[in-house]
């Protein structure tokens, strides 16, 4: 049974909106795209490359999924890029269509949660999921998310899309099963819930 590993970059504030670049997600006129940017450092690489160097696939929403569709191929040839093109890509969408633009990416298509749990019955290797948070907010009422490894970065942004919404949420309890620091002071700690309290919800998980 596949499980689904969560990676994402927050904020002390529990905002996971546009780490990556300024432009990435302005929606709610998000001001504060690319903070993650300056924090980077080779502990965050290894940490993911952990997650990828063995079986895997990507799980990702639609937002994701065309973002990385339009910047990863672009990219001068190094490990991450080409791990990114030739893995096997699962895009939870209501509204996109086949043929989906990238190699090697199927569209799952319908309830977001019913579907991540049919392909966890159906495939042996970890689904990793980069960013995507409507997508993991609609999987985790139902305890779809096995594991979470999040990089929390030492600023708080007051502002912005968050992993856990104070709204909707469900009483989960998890356990550490790792942390590290690096040296630019981003915390990456894995956890794994330890109780489910899910119920199921339905979400349409474009982003």
């Amino acid at each position: 049974m596949g499980k689904v590993i969560a990676i994402e970059h927050l904020s002390l504030d529990g905002v996971m909106q546009a780490p990556g670049h300024p432009d990435e997600d302005p929606r709610d006129g998000f001001l504060h795209g690319g903070w993650a940017a300056r924090r980077q450092d080779p502990v965050m690489q290894e940490a993911m490359g952990a997650r990828m160097s063995s079986a895997w696939s990507l799980l990702v929403g639609r937002t994701t999924y065309e973002r990385f569709a339009d910047y990863w191929p672009k990219q001068a040839p190094n490990p991450f890029t080409e791990a990114l093109d030739s893995v096997q890509k699962y895009v939870a969408s209501t509204t996109l269509t086949e043929p989906l633009p990238w190699r090697n990416s199927t569209l799952l298509k319908g309830d977001a949660a019913d579907a991540v749990a049919g392909l966890k019955e159906k495939v042996a290797e970890n689904l990793v999921v980069f960013g995507s948070g409507v997508l993991v907010r609609s999987l985790m009422p139902r305890d779809l998310v096995d594991e979470f490894v999040l990089l929390i970065h030492p600023l708080v942004l007051g502002a912005g899309r968050r992993l856990f919404p104070d709204v909707g949420s469900h009483l989960s309890a998890f356990h550490l099963v790792d942390s590290t620091t690096t040296g630019t002071g981003v915390i990456i700690a894995t956890y794994r819930p330890t109780a489910h309290h899910g119920e199921r919800h339905t979400h349409s998980a474009d982003a």
